[in-house]
């Protein structure tokens, strides 16, 4: 992780078959290269994946200048513009909130990005019964404040 005046501008991550640069910023980035890409359902981050380190030194004044960039970005004070609820919320999920509206109340006092987190893995089966074994599965959850992923932070 690297910062500039304590807030995040560039990651470095090593995965298995390849390594990885990540702005934070990176939707705001020009880009005139196109080599920055949108990772899932990330609406801000950008990354560069490289396989080797050829891949790195055929690219290294253009990352400079992406740098550079994303220090730029940070210090002019430009803000990211999230979408509202950009993933519609699942039919099965608004079925349980009218039958239990304490669990709707226990859903709605999650953090936004615990919502859309439960969102989009609740509508990511195609069958209506797989989305509603994952409600299910996940509403103790839910109901303690938990996020998805909050198991696995340390």
């Amino acid at each position: 992780m690297y910062t500039h005046n304590g807030k995040n501008i560039v990651s470095v991550g090593a995965l298995k078959e390849s390594a990885t640069i990540g702005f934070f910023k990176g939707v705001l980035l020009a880009d005139k290269y196109k080599i920055l890409q949108q990772q899932g359902n990330i609406q801000s981050a950008r990354i560069i994946k490289f396989t080797n380190t050829e891949d790195i030194q055929k690219v290294k004044a253009i990352l400079k200048s992406y740098i550079l960039e994303a220090v730029a970005i940070e210090e002019s004070g430009k803000k990211v513009e999230f979408k509202k609820n950009p993933e519609p919320i699942p039919d099965e999920l608004l079925e349980v909130f009218e039958q239990e509206p304490a669990f709707k109340k226990a859903f709605y006092d999650l953090t936004p990005g615990r919502r859309r987190g439960y969102i989009i893995h609740f509508s990511q089966p195609k069958q209506s019964q797989t989305r509603i074994r994952r409600i299910l599965k996940y509403k103790e959850q839910i109901i303690n404040g938990i996020g998805l992923h909050d198991e696995y932070k340390s």
